[in-house]
């Protein structure tokens, strides 16, 4: 039988829970006001506008495609009775 042995640093096992979430909210808030870059107005209002084009775009698509497929199952079918 083999045995592994694992070596913790201290600080972690001494560490208080609480103590490890108010240090993860205060990085948190630190990489969001200081690390992140944040679009502009007029990248954010450019991005939106993409994606409703995109999303009416991909809607029509698809519209189309089961607008064919019914008529073309429709047909089939009525053809058959």
């Amino acid at each position: 039988m083999i045995r592994v042995r694992i070596l913790v640093p201290v600080h972690f096992i001494k560490r208080n829970n609480m103590v490890a979430v108010v240090e993860y909210i205060k990085e948190s808030y630190i990489e969001l006001t200081q690390k992140v870059t944040w679009p502009t107005w007029r990248e954010l209002q450019t991005s939106a506008v993409l994606v409703v084009i995109a999303s009416i775009i991909i809607a029509l698509v698809i519209f189309g495609m089961d607008w064919v497929i019914s008529y073309v199952l429709t047909h089939f079918y009525s053809s058959l009775a």
